[in-house]
């Protein structure tokens, strides 16, 4: 089992720019790296849960870098960042002038990831370990990337993100083509061909697609 999360992260990882977000760098798996050759079965085996925060996903690149493009989304607003994974996305949206981000994730190993990421990075993000579906915030823009990946997953999630949206907060997401992307309902902000591997991926270059979660056209 492993004792010390941000020891392990920083032993099993390489710091790197983000290939579409080449301002920000994060502590990724690669190639030369042993988390990226271990099995499901490697991982079960030292108590880690697939690592998802060890790489930047074709969907959160693509938000990322519509964020420092466009800072005036998130330019002194409050930001939640949904599913964080590594980080990547409060940190483009505290390196774009939040007001403040907090990045909120299931996985203890991704909380450690994010604080180790940010601090990289030079920004604070509060960070929380948390199942906040359902619940509400003081926020006022919510990120998600790459969160369509498993049916189940955006069956619980969507309805509670339409609720934020009905609330009177922005959702935006990055999404690359997954599978259960909602098919209504989103307005397309931007489009970028974002850099990835075979090995995460069934292609080099993914079609990432920045969207804003409109109201659903039923209500």
């Amino acid at each position: 089992m492993i004792s010390d999360r941000a020891d392990f992260i920083q032993a099993n990882t390489v710091l790197l720019p983000v290939p579409h977000a080449p301002e920000i760098r994060l502590y990724v798996a690669d190639e030369v790296t042993d988390l990226w050759h271990k099995t499901e079965e490697d991982l079960e085996s030292i108590g880690l849960a697939p690592p998802f925060w060890a790489f930047a996903w074709a969907g959160g690149q693509g938000l990322a870098r519509y964020i420092l493009d466009h800072p005036e989304l998130v330019r002194g607003k409050r930001v939640l960042d949904f599913a964080a994974g590594s980080g990547l996305v409060s940190i483009a949206a505290m390196l774009a002038g939040a007001q403040s981000a907090e990045a909120v994730d299931i996985d203890t190993f991704a909380i450690e990831a994010v604080r180790l990421n940010a601090a990289v990075n030079g920004v604070k993000i509060d960070i929380r370990c948390a199942n906040i579906v359902g619940q509400t915030g003081e926020w006022d823009i919510v990120l998600a990337g790459d969160i369509c990946y498993d049916r189940d997953m955006v069956a619980l999630v969507l309805p509670w993100l339409q609720d934020l949206q009905r609330s009177g907060m922005e959702v935006v997401i990055g999404d690359p083509g997954r599978a259960f992307l909602p098919k209504k309902d989103l307005l397309e902000l931007a489009e970028y061909r974002v850099a990835t591997t075979r090995a995460i991926e069934d292609t080099e270059i993914k079609r990432t697609k920045v969207f804003r979660l409109l109201a659903p056209s039923g209500d």
